[in-house]
């Protein structure tokens, strides 16, 4: 059977981790990738796995040193029909791309167990970048791993285990909301970015947004729901009033009406602009009946 690499979600440090606070990911098993062969004999060759191996092999021409994939093995299986069987949704943010190095890596990775965190996302970083221009490696490592990641406040990235709810569980939730609308992160980084040219809102980020998102993470791993549920609460309205434009249009009004009710509260979960929105509730079961019509998934029940 072959090996499928799951998808992940960024619970938090949308943003925040550019002015070096805390992030935290997890892996989302609900979508996978796998790597397979065309069942049939005809000559199907996968554009996107051609592509990327076009990239690979310039950049292999230009490595200093032992290549970290063997790509003559890859080269040979496009060529008998291999391709990427995912059901992970593309401009979700939930890391399609990055499902896709992890199954590359594990199958043609030369060498793989001499590489430690710090250099598998040195690989990953180098793959991915067919992507995206520039990639941090993190998301296709944490498929790779199967393991939730902490990148703490000095840049360490950690293998961490998510807390056991199930003794908690009075009702609440974290949970995914589907804005079914797909988008791209250059573009809300940019924006991002040029935003923090000015020293207010910059100063607002790295003083403000950086510690409710720590607060949030630090509460989170704790298990410490009464805390987590008021640095929620405090991150929800900080992104209402400074990252409005990352806030899809049509859902702007259900962020106000969570912060205003107090029976959900939504925040980005990635760039924004489309994707998935992350909430929480303290009743999953009155937040589901005002969200009646929005697809949500439940990630943790505490």
């Amino acid at each position: 059977m072959e090996k499928s690499f799951y998808s992940k979600v960024l619970l938090f440090g949308e943003y925040s981790v550019i002015k070096d606070s805390m992030a935290l990911s997890i892996p989302y098993p609900l979508f996978e990738g796998k790597l397979l062969f065309q069942r049939n004999k005809s000559s199907y060759i996968d554009p996107e796995l051609k592509a990327i191996f076009r990239y690979l092999s310039n950049l292999e021409q230009k490595y200093d040193g032992e290549f970290f994939l063997d790509i003559t093995s890859l080269d040979f299986d496009i060529g008998q029909g291999l391709f990427f069987d995912s059901t992970i949704p593309q401009g979700y943010g939930v890391g399609s791309s990055g499902a896709l190095c992890a199954a590359l890596f594990d199958r043609y990775g030369i060498n793989p167990h001499e590489y430690n965190i710090a250099g598998l996302k040195n690989i990953f970083s180098q793959i991915e970048s067919h992507f995206h221009g520039k990639s941090s490696g993190v998301d296709p490592l944490i498929s790779y791993l199967n393991s939730p990641l902490l990148k703490t406040e000095n840049g360490d990235l950690l293998t961490v285990t998510t807390p056991d709810f199930s003794q908690k569980g009075d009702g609440g939730a974290i949970f995914l909301l589907n804005t079914t609308r797909p988008r791209r992160t250059e573009p809300l980084v940019n924006l991002f970015l040029e935003k923090c040219k000015n020293k207010e809102f910059d100063n607002l980020m790295s003083s403000v947004l950086a510690p409710i998102n720590n607060r949030c993470i630090n509460s989170f791993l704790e298990a410490d729901i009464a805390s987590l549920y008021e640095f929620f609460r405090e991150l929800s309205d900080f992104q209402r009033r400074y990252f409005l434009p990352m806030i899809p249009n049509l859902y702007q009004d259900l962020w106000i009406d969570g912060l205003k009710s107090e029976e959900f509260y939504l925040k980005l979960c990635g760039a924004g602009g489309g994707g998935f929105l992350l909430g929480m509730s303290k009743d999953f079961t009155k937040a589901r009946s005002r969200l009646k019509g929005h697809e949500i998934r439940p990630l943790f029940f505490f």
